[in-house]
């Protein structure tokens, strides 16, 4: 498996080529959206959020669960985050971001971000230590959601910020290219949704720089790979934002967990 893709610069549109290569494998690599130091001031207030969730004892905002480990000096932490950009400004700011409105055009003009509908603001903390609990997800296609709230499946991306310098042992995003045009079969049965991890023929690793966002069709199977390495080295932080299309459904504190997302230890 080889890394051979293009990458783009995310300019003042979406270009042809930009279009037609999302169009037909379903997912696009902008290189250099955020400086180096908007890396280290995300990743500083993914700490600050984190410090106060675990003192007030929360495990779910909006519904959603948070998903909480233990880290390599054996302190709690907190793996995933949901509605991040709720809990502190800085990620409020990075949702404001005018260059999210040129990526919305991936979709069309009904499209947004869906900074307060299905899990919002998204911040993913993986390490690998003796004591993780969130080191891989297996195979999965994110139209499952509206198939599970009983809708048709709308058109939906995702977006994702990415925090760390990523090699193929450090494991991540493994996605397999044009599966965004396959049946509502092959959605449904391809894989056996997060129970299989194996590595696919077809698949490609999305390997990133800190500071590059990536968009993938949310119909397009995909997974997280587990590190091959573990320790300090296996450490990786990425933030995804939904874009969305169909009717606005905004998440509350009162908002029920999802009957999926109560599932959600076995993903491990």
């Amino acid at each position: 498996m080889e890394n051979l893709y293009p990458k783009f610069n995310l300019g003042a549109f979406i270009t042809t080529e930009q279009r037609e290569f999302f169009n037909e494998h379903g997912f696009i690599h902008f290189e250099n959206f955020i400086s180096p130091e908007a890396v280290k001031q995300l990743t500083d207030a993914s700490y600050e959020v984190q410090q106060q969730l675990i003192e007030s004892e929360t495990y779910k905002i909006n519904g959603v669960p948070l998903k909480y480990g233990v880290d390599l000096d054996g302190k709690k932490l907190i793996q995933r985050f949901a509605f991040i950009n709720q809990q502190h400004q800085v990620f409020e700011n990075l949702a404001a971001d005018n260059r999210f409105r040129i990526l919305l055009n991936l979709i069309g003009p009904e499209a947004r971000l869906g900074t307060n509908e299905k899990d919002g603001m998204v911040f993913n903390h993986y390490v690998s230590g003796p004591e993780s609990r969130f080191i891989k997800m297996g195979w999965h296609t994110d139209g499952l959601r509206d198939i599970f709230h009983g809708q048709k499946i709308n058109p939906m991306l995702n977006v994702g910020i990415h925090l760390s310098n990523l090699k193929p042992e450090n494991g991540g995003l493994r996605i397999i290219p044009g599966t965004h045009k396959q049946s509502v079969f092959q959605l449904l049965f391809r894989k056996r949704y997060f129970l299989d991890n194996k590595p696919d023929r077809h698949e490609l690793a999305i390997l990133p720089k800190a500071g590059d966002l990536t968009i993938h069709d949310g119909r397009l199977w995909h997974r997280v790979a587990q590190s091959s390495v573990a320790g300090e080295e296996s450490r990786r932080r990425v933030i995804y934002i939904p874009i969305i299309a169909g009717e606005y459904a905004p998440k509350h504190q009162h908002s029920p967990t999802a009957f999926y997302q109560r599932f959600a230890g076995i993903v491990r």
